[in-house]
């Protein structure tokens, strides 16, 4: 068995950053932005009002009567120069006329026909925001990142129409198993639902990949071959169970007879000990073990970072934080453990469940966090400080 470092390494090594595509701004969302982006605007494109109010030259005091001159509304600028003793009537996002260089809020003046007299004392804001005060021409948004909603209102203010993002991995998943129905269906006396794919997919799409699901493959080599089949084109095909060392577990054989060239197998981890990778043609091939579990931590600690290298960002493990322990923790085994956990994130303080089961998916929908035991790990008492993973 190699250690969970030693796999990623592995893992990162079969794997390379897919090449860049350009989409429309409409369609960035969740994309991971290719390359730096440059401003072809600035923002604001011109010295603009932040209040309703009156655009005047120079300071005014309580008392002074200034002459209203104008209008400037937001897309429709003051043709003209404001000087002093006058006044433009303006509105939040208009462009501030020529000699502008402060805004009395409408509150503090009171208005009679084309004058206006000051009633209440401006302060020191000027209500002007400068032109290019956000950002100005040239200004970059940086590559990697995935693109948020704020990134794409960024984009968009930016003047970009099209946006350069790295092409998605395409995963195909394979579930295993003569015992596995779809969910809907009926299963026989004998049977379980296949649950794994479905949360496998979410978690994929979430970091940014797309998904096809294979029809579930029976233990059969004609069937497994078939799915195999079937996922040819896939940057990364998935398997999920058969890949331990029972005589029904066939995945690393079929895959052997179609050229797989195994990287590892075996990792000295709980949950998750039977994963195994390699290459198989064009696509990189990670087998995942059938408890849900299992297949859920793998996919967090070693599909994730392997897609996030795959959309350009840096090779490395999943962030790992710490925090004090709320409860005690018996000593830890040989290999490194990934506890399921509810994290206190106000107070810094983590707590593993009790059952730590890898069948239990009830467990892991309701942990928030992954608590990692480094192998032989001593007994940990409340407040000691622990390593954990985010889910």
């Amino acid at each position: 068995m190699i250690t969970v470092n030693e796999a990623l390494d592995a893992l990162f090594a079969l794997v390379e950053p897919l090449r860049s595509e350009t989409v429309p701004l409409t369609e960035a969302a969740g994309r991971t932005l290719a390359r730096d982006v440059a401003a072809t605007r600035a923002q604001p494109p011109f010295s603009s009002s932040a209040m309703d109010g009156y655009a005047i030259s120079g300071d005014a005091a309580v008392g002074d009567v200034l002459a209203v001159i104008g209008e400037a509304a937001a897309g429709h600028a003051f043709d003209g120069a404001v000087k002093p003793g006058q006044a433009v009537r303006i509105f939040t996002g208009a462009p501030v006329p020529e000699g502008g260089t402060r805004v009395l809020i409408q509150e503090n003046v009171t208005r009679d026909g084309d004058v206006i007299t000051v009633t209440e004392p401006h302060g020191d804001g000027t209500h002007i925001r400068p032109k290019g005060g956000d950002f100005d021409v040239g200004h970059t948004l940086p590559a990697p990142r995935r693109l948020g909603p704020s990134d794409v209102a960024l984009l968009a203010s930016m003047n970009c129409a099209e946006v350069p993002v790295v092409r998605r991995p395409s995963i195909a998943l394979i579930a295993t198993g003569d015992e596995l129905v779809m969910p809907g269906e009926t299963p026989g006396p004998d049977q379980i639902i296949a649950s794994n794919t479905f949360g496998l997919k979410a978690m994929f799409e979430a970091a940014g990949a797309q998904v096809r699901m294979i029809p579930i493959a029976k233990d059969t080599d004609s069937s497994l071959g078939m799915a195999l089949e079937l996922a040819k084109g896939a940057d990364l095909i998935v398997t999920i169970g058969g890949a331990s060392v029972g005589d029904h577990d066939i995945v690393g054989k079929v895959a052997a007879d179609r050229g797989l060239e195994r990287a590892f197998y075996k990792i000295a981890m709980r949950p998750g000990k039977p994963l195994m990778a390699g290459r198989i043609g064009d696509s990189v091939l990670i087998g995942l073990p059938g408890n849900p579990v299992s297949s859920m931590v793998c996919g967090e600690i070693f599909i994730r970072p392997v897609l996030d290298k795959m959309l350009g960002f840096d090779a490395q493990p999943r962030p790992r934080h710490r925090a004090k322990l709320m409860k005690p923790l018996p000593a830890n085994g040989p290999r490194e453990h990934y506890m399921r956990a509810r994290h206190d994130a106000i107070h810094q303080q983590i707590q593993a469940f009790e059952k730590q089961d890898s069948s239990l998916l009830m467990v892991l929908a309701h942990a928030t966090a992954l608590i990692v035991r480094p192998p032989n790990d001593l007994a940990r008492a409340a407040g000691d400080t622990v390593e954990y993973v985010i889910l």
